[in-house]
């Protein structure tokens, strides 16, 4: 009997993890969170703020500048009944809009928010449930007596992950990068909440081609794997847009062979994504359920800046495929034994094949 490859396997992407590892608030300044390098062959420490010094002139640093929308409402059920609404996605489609008033979105209790259900919101209007679709997971239309994008601003909260358990302010403003800009995102992209103006200022002065593009980061990025194999998950779709200038440096690095680096995990897999569904980086809005997995090849990302990613998630299988499960494993178990801390707030990697 042959045995079964261990890279397809998502008990193979288990670990341990203290639970004080796990950071709750963003250190301050930003770029004083430390990174591990996993390049050359070996494993290195450093801090955010030394990043400059592992890249070099002529590189391509692509950004996600999505922005996080206040996704987490609270209402009630006419009972009186307390209700949380996490919205996921405009009905209609993967892709941002401010004005629409269908939603899909995870509601809490679900079991008593079936269809013709209604959820109130003091003030504001209130939203009817019009179709139920996987558990937890709702179709909401709106009715309300300000416009939507007022009502998030009013009624919303970032919804910060849930092993972050305090909602402080601090927090909330962790929470967004210091070039978000477009809105549409559930999540943030983590891994850049590193960046401060002044450390993106000294690489572009040292010659980092900075460009960006715009992911709307969905809870699918952040969905457990729970099949047995890996190749059975099924990942759910993200929109993106890539800008005409983004698509052109990135093609032009690739010919002329300089680097290409991801700041993230979703701009991997915007770029891979096109990549896979066009044969190059097409601008213009796209959307893509690429599961990126060993034995994936990749087309476009030489290095790439990640944060640590959770057990058992499709965040952890990609990493493992760009740089090699084992490889990968020994470092996260030298980041837990040397305190480094772990997930959205907490310290980063910088990897190479």
């Amino acid at each position: 009997m042959i045995a079964a490859d261990p890279t397809q396997l998502t008990a193979s992407y288990n670990f341990d993890l203290p639970p004080e590892l796990i950071a709750q608030r963003p250190v301050e300044p930003r770029d004083s969170a430390r990174l591990l390098t996993l390049i050359e062959g070996g494993i290195g420490h450093a801090t955010f703020a030394d990043l400059p010094s592992y890249l070099r002139e002529g590189d391509v640093l692509v950004v996600n500048d999505t922005r996080v929308i206040a996704a987490r409402i609270a209402g009630r059920r006419p009972s009186g009944g307390r209700v949380e609404i996490l919205l996921l996605r405009p009905a209609a489609g993967a892709r941002y809009d401010p004005n629409a008033l269908r939603w899909v979105a995870m509601v809490k209790p679900a079991r008593r928010l079936k269809a013709g259900a209604r959820i109130e919101f003091n003030g504001f209007g209130a939203a009817d449930v019009v179709r139920e679709e996987d558990e937890g997971v709702r179709e909401l239309e709106f009715t309300l007596e300000v416009p939507f994008e007022t009502f998030l601003q009013r009624a919303g909260r970032l919804p910060l992950p849930p092993y972050v358990r305090e909602d402080s302010e601090a927090a909330q403003r962790g929470y967004q990068t210091v070039f978000a800009r477009e809105p549409g995102s559930v999540a943030a992209p983590t891994a850049s909440l590193h960046f401060t103006k002044e450390l993106l200022e000294r690489l572009e002065r040292d010659g980092v081609r900075l460009v960006r593009l715009n992911l709307n980061v969905g809870l699918g990025t952040f969905k457990p794997m729970q099949t047995q194999r890996i190749g059975d998950h099924r990942m759910h779709s993200e929109s993106f847009f890539v800008p005409e200038t983004t698509a052109a440096e990135v093609e032009a690095a690739k010919r002329e062979g300089r680097r290409v680096i991801a700041a993230g995990t979703t701009v991997v897999r915007a770029l891979e994504g096109s990549a896979v569904k066009h044969g190059t980086v097409r601008p213009g809005f796209d959307e893509t359920d690429l599961f990126i997995r060993p034995g994936y090849r990749f087309a476009y990302i030489d290095a790439m800046i990640t944060n640590f990613h959770l057990p058992r998630s499709t965040l952890l299988a990609l990493v493992c495929a760009f740089a090699g499960r084992e490889r990968i494993m020994r470092a996260y178990h030298d980041a837990i034994e040397r305190r480094y801390r772990f997930f959205s707030f907490g310290d980063a990697m910088l990897i190479e094949p």
